[in-house]
C-alpha cells in the first residue's frame, strides 16, 4: 500500500509542476506545410475484385463499409497512399476516410 501512495504522490507532484505556462511557449510556432493542397489524390473510381483475388494476407487490415446489402472493403495499404475513396456503396454516395 505504502508503494501506491508514493506513487500517486509523485504523480501528483509532477502534475502540478506542468503548468499552463509551459505550453504557452509554444504559441509562436509556425504550421508547417509539408505537401501542396491536394498533393494526395483521393480515389473516386475504385474498382474491386473479389476477396480470394485481392491478394492480401487473410489478416490484412481492411475499411469495411456495408449499405443496403452491398459491401466493399478498402485496403488500409492501399489507403495510406490516398487517404480517402469517394464510393457509391448500396446506392449511397459514401467517403472513406484514412
Amino acid at each position: 500500500m505504502k508503494n501506491y501512495t508514493l506513487i500517486l504522490i509523485l504523480l501528483l507532484a509532477i502534475t502540478a509542476c506542468a503548468s499552463a505556462e509551459d505550453h504557452e511557449s509554444y504559441s509562436d510556432d509556425k504550421i508547417r506545410t509539408l505537401l501542396p493542397f491536394d498533393a494526395i489524390p483521393a480515389i473516386t473510381d475504385p474498382q474491386f475484385v473479389s476477396a480470394g483475388a485481392a491478394e492480401l494476407d487473410p489478416d490484412a487490415p481492411v475499411i469495411g463499409v456495408t449499405f443496403n446489402d452491398e459491401s466493399h472493403a478498402y485496403s488500409l495499404y492501399l489507403l495510406n497512399g490516398h487517404e480517402i475513396v469517394n464510393d457509391i456503396v448500396g446506392g449511397m454516395n459514401i467517403a472513406t476516410t484514412w
